[in-house]
């Protein structure tokens, strides 16, 4: 049956947070800086312990619509239940959108948060992959004092594989689709902020295909195809090689040129990240991850051959690859769609592209991981940066709503069919167990073996902590 789970604020081993923050505070004081901490991490294999290796974010760009999702209200009045009906799923009790069939069939796999809320009213993915919502709503490029996100704390920590990234962002950097609209537009979140740039993802880099053109631009929907690609040398920041021929596939240059190149001592005029930069490159783990190629037609097809399916599925291949932190994107592309930022045709966006979509790469993801033996130690989850206005307005929209959202996890040490939090009758307020991006991202560093509670310094020296007050959810924990 269904179980609606709470918490209190104590900690699994009954300590308040307000405790071990003093203590922690202490121990910076008693001579453990952060080095020794750090290069204890790496050389103590029980310091990172998490169950999960791997954790694959699937951001909803845009705003998903909770109401009309994951958190139906069929009682509601009918200027805020909108158009779908719900259905039954796998977890007896739980009922979602009829539009999410194959979605529903695995919600027994599945715990559902539906009481994230918070404050930051912008389309940024900082909230909800550093965990701080104090950014400003009208910022369109990462700035240098932005807090460092996931990807980054796990390449600081120096997780992963030596010849992979330690984080890689799919099918593009968060804006690059809508540089027709904002120009020079790089969406904050992805990034490694005060921690320098040396920590950034690799951005993979798409051309995206259109198979026909918007009735309405923006507003009616088209779906992208296509998939994402490893950027070119030169398409990397700082890494010019301009003697390489353009008009040659990165793969036939690097196969052909590498011996070159390496040995002319460019190489090794370039800096440590450039130089890492290059090997991932040459590499051929990171080259076979990007290939889909490799993947039969009936698996790709399982997936999608949309942008976000074909990310999802190389996503999975670099879960193999042993690459720890990979976030998927459902970029907006200028005129052909705004994704889940759905101020007009609300429900025609949801039911004719967007729901249709996720319920074929998620449910595919799913169950290829679990066929693999992946499922358990890889974390999967669907959220987006905020959810939408319980009011339908006059153009069919729901407008943007930070205070209430969702967030579906899946594997990777978290409890299967379960669901956490609860919301009002117009599904407006979290009216039990309020989750805050912070929250999201203390429990998945707590998931990753990572202490949620580690600070990182500033560029002034000053501790930041890494999940920004966020607490660990623990009865979402297996």
């Amino acid at each position: 049956m269904l179980n609606v789970l709470g918490q209190s604020g104590k900690l699994c081993d009954g300590v308040s947070r307000r405790e071990a923050m003093r203590v922690g505070g202490l121990s910076l004081f008693a001579g453990m800086t952060l080095p020794r901490l750090l290069h204890a991490a790496e050389t103590n294999p029980s310091a990172r312990s998490g169950k999960a290796k791997s954790v694959i974010l699937f951001n909803l760009l845009g705003g998903p619509s909770h109401q009309d999702m994951f958190d139906l209200k069929p009682n509601a009045p009918v200027e805020v239940r909108g158009e779908f009906q719900p259905i039954s799923t796998s977890l007896p009790g739980l009922h979602i959108c009829e539009h999410l069939p194959n979605t529903a069939k695995l919600m027994h796999k599945a715990c559902l948060i539906r009481s994230v809320t918070h404050g930051y009213n912008a389309h940024n993915p900082l909230n909800i992959m550093t965990g701080f919502s104090g950014g400003r709503f009208d910022q369109l490029r990462p700035e240098p004092t932005d807090p460092p996100d996931i990807g980054a704390i796990c390449q600081y920590l120096k997780m992963g594989q030596r010849d992979m990234p330690g984080a890689v962002c799919l099918p593009c950097y968060p804006g690059w689709g809508e540089s027709s609209m904002y120009p020079g537009i790089r969406r904050p979140g992805p990034y490694g902020g005060f921690l320098g740039s040396q920590y950034d993802p690799l951005f993979a880099v798409c051309e995206p295909k259109f198979d026909r053109e918007p009735k309405v631009a923006y507003y009616d929907q088209v779906i992208p195809m296509g998939e994402p690609k490893l950027p070119t040398l030169d398409e990397l920041p700082g890494l010019s090689i301009n003697r390489l021929d353009r008009r040659r596939s990165i793969l036939d240059q690097l196969d052909t040129q590498f011996e070159t190149t390496r040995t002319s001592g460019a190489i090794d005029r370039l800096s440590h990240f450039q130089q890492r930069a290059f090997d991932m490159l040459i590499s051929s783990k990171t080259r076979d991850a990007f290939d889909l190629s490799r993947e039969p037609d009936v698996l790709r097809d399982r997936y999608g051959r949309n942008m976000s399916g074909s990310s999802l599925l190389v996503a999975r291949r670099l879960v193999e690859a042993g690459v720890p932190f990979i976030s998927v994107h459902a970029e907006i592309f200028g005129r052909y769609g705004h994704s889940y930022d759905m101020h007009e045709n609300n429900f025609g966006m949801l039911k004719d592209s967007n729901l249709p979509i996720l319920d074929r790469g998620y449910p595919a993801l799913i169950e290829d991981l679990e066929s693999r033996g992946l499922l358990d130690s890889t974390l999967v989850i669907v959220m987006g940066e905020m959810g939408r206005a319980p009011r339908v307005n006059g153009k069919a929209g729901r407008d943007h709503w930070p205070q209430c959202g969702f967030s579906l996890l899946t594997g990777g040490g978290v409890k299967s069919g379960c669901v956490f939090g609860e919301t009002d009758k117009q599904a407006a307020y979290p009216i039990s167990h309020p989750v805050s991006p912070g929250d999201i991202v203390a429990t998945i560093y707590q998931l990753l073996g990572i202490d949620p509670y580690l600070t990182v310094p500033d560029p002034l020296g000053r501790p930041v902590h890494v999940a920004h007050g966020g607490e660990p959810i623990w009865d979402v924990l297996a």
